[in-house]
């Protein structure tokens, strides 16, 4: 009998009776990590890794009743051994992975192959099931490695510096700023949104160190900013304040920028393809890796990706859901700077 089954509600295990990043209330939901398309309010119980509960805490609510495991340990539930395996997509996410009687199955969340300094790597787990995202499930989407891409965004912020203009950088406040923080830190002091600062603090709480920031303020001077990188989440993307500043150059980091024409940020002054999520070759090496006998791409560009995995002889299924919008419905985003 399956482990795992896709309802209204969200992936289901029927044996253990939980769900997997459930998007309508459930008793018990098993919390990949801590993106808004992966956690909702509303759950009776969450069950997730240590760092993903100082997140959702701090990102939910701080009343939530949240159960942890570090990575490799393991939680006993009606029968089903549950435990947690590094995604390598953003700090605290795991690959969730479920054992009944001899059967495996593997729910990946989202997830990135490339170490990115701060996240934990990526760890193949082999299985007989494997649940794969495939946000760039095309050949188009290949990513240069991050050290070329953090080279850049360097050599673009002293111009930018020289030619007094201010820094501005457009990154989700959970995953992309902190990764942006650890690659950038040392020439230039970096700022961060306060959405960014307190979930920055929720990290560092739980013992995860990060590279020194300051969270800006309405009393920091534009001279001061301007001297800076600021890094911002997408919601401030076109806001009054970033307007305000001393001649903004604003830079989206996003895998979309792989096509520059992308519709989202067709204004923006650059664009640097870089994403928390694994690219076409990625997603293929790791689903490769788990030797699955069955693999369900749940978001993305489901279709195609598993039409292409079925042509190669791996047995594909598309199955839809509600997963993909992680910058959306966050409300610690939607503060505006003064």
């Amino acid at each position: 009998m399956a482990l795992i089954s896709f309802t209204n509600r969200g992936i289901y295990c029927k044996q253990g009776d939980f769900y997997i990043d459930p998007w309508l209330p459930v008793d018990y939901a098993v919390t990949t990590h801590g993106h808004a398309d992966h956690v909702r309010w509303g759950n009776k119980y969450y069950l997730c890794h240590h760092f993903t509960k100082a997140i959702i805490k701090c990102r939910i609510s701080a009343d939530l009743i949240v159960e942890s495991l570090g990575y490799g340990e393991t939680v006993v539930r009606n029968g089903v051994e549950i435990s947690f395996h590094p995604a390598g997509h953003v700090i605290g996410s795991a690959q969730v992975r479920l054992a009944y009687k001899g059967e495996i199955c593997v729910i990946s969340g989202d997830y990135k192959v490339e170490y990115d300094g701060v996240s934990t790597a990526f760890e193949p787990i082999k299985c007989h099931t494997f649940v794969s995202e495939s946000t760039f499930g095309l050949p188009t989407y290949n990513w240069l490695a991050q050290d070329i891409i953090f080279d850049d965004i360097k050599k673009w912020a002293v111009q930018n510096k020289e030619d007094h203009k201010t820094t501005v950088l457009i990154a989700y406040s959970l995953g992309k700023a902190q990764r942006l923080l650890q690659n950038l830190a040392g020439d230039l002091p970096i700022y961060v949104h306060n959405s960014i600062g307190r979930l920055n603090e929720a990290i560092e709480h739980a013992r995860v160190p990060l590279a020194a920031y300051q969270t800006i303020t309405p009393e920091l001077t534009k001279d001061e900013l301007q001297g800076g990188i600021l890094i911002v989440p997408p919601v401030m993307r076109d806001s009054k304040w970033i307007k305000s500043l001393q001649s903004a150059a604003v830079g989206v980091c996003s895998g979309w920028m792989q096509v520059r024409s992308h519709r989202r940020w067709q204004s923006a002054d650059a664009g640097f393809a870089l994403s928390d999520h694994a690219d076409w070759n990625g997603l293929i090496t790791a689903i490769k890796a788990t030797e699955a006998e069955q693999i369900y791409v749940t978001h993305g560009f489901t279709s195609v990706f598993a039409r292409y995995l079925s042509e190669q002889g791996i047995a594909a299924q598309a199955v839809t859901t509600q997963f993909g919008q992680e910058d959306d419905d966050v409300a610690a985003e939607k503060e505006v700077i003064i």
